[in-house]
């Protein structure tokens, strides 16, 4: 697609149309206004939260999104799936503060094509942007490097089974019902889960599970 510069002007490439999603305002107008500089970059909306990424997309019908992976409500990866699901056209890109192997699988299955890290350059981010809107994919080399390095999941089965299961206010009881086993096995399970991860509540257990890929 080209756009006219002028009267007896040659074409123009259009500009890639982004929508910019992160919660941290200083993070995403920074980034806004680097991607700016790019004169085949432009930014048409942006989002603090999951929710209010999915408005922009359908509001802007960008090229590509790029996300945050933290957000208040939808994620980057549920947003990113939403995506996929309903707007085939906008390609995603997740960004993460954080090397974790368990979040690159996420946003990969979610229908993620690219994934770069926030300590990248803005430079390294319009390039994989470009890439991304051509059709190819990418991965940030250090998260890929932890990836492969990621060592084996500990839990049993179930004990795995048992960990999907746990939210931020069910008791023992409740998981029990979810998972068809009595309170005391599940308590059972989750103690030697906890343990086998150096962690003090299930919870923690859930996110370091989560963060190495085994959920």
């Amino acid at each position: 697609m080209t756009t006219e510069s002028g009267p007896g002007r040659p074409a123009q490439p259009a500009r890639i149309r982004l929508v910019l999603a992160d919660d941290e305002s200083l993070t995403r107008g920074a980034v806004s206004a680097l991607l700016g500089l790019e004169p085949d970059l432009v930014v048409v909306g942006e989002a603090a939260t999951g929710d209010e990424a999915i408005a922009r997309v359908q509001q802007h019908h960008p090229d590509v999104a790029v996300l945050d992976v933290e957000m208040p409500g939808r994620d980057g990866s549920e947003v990113a799936q939403w995506i996929a699901a309903n707007h085939a056209s906008t390609r995603c890109i997740i960004l993460t503060r954080h090397a974790r192997p368990g979040v690159l699988r996420r946003a990969l299955v979610a229908g993620a094509t690219g994934f770069v890290t926030k300590s990248a350059p803005a430079s390294v981010l319009a390039d994989v942007i470009r890439r991304v809107h051509g059709g190819g994919r990418y991965v940030d080399p250090e998260l890929a490097m932890t990836a492969l390095m990621t060592e084996d999941c500990p839990l049993t089965g179930r004990e795995l089974e048992v960990l999907r299961a746990v939210d931020g206010s069910g008791t023992a009881a409740d998981i029990a019902r979810r998972v068809h086993l009595s309170p005391g096995t599940v308590r059972n399970y989750l103690s030697s889960a906890m343990q086998k991860l150096g962690v003090g509540t299930r919870l923690e257990a859930v996110e370091r599970a989560r963060d190495s890929g085994w959920l």
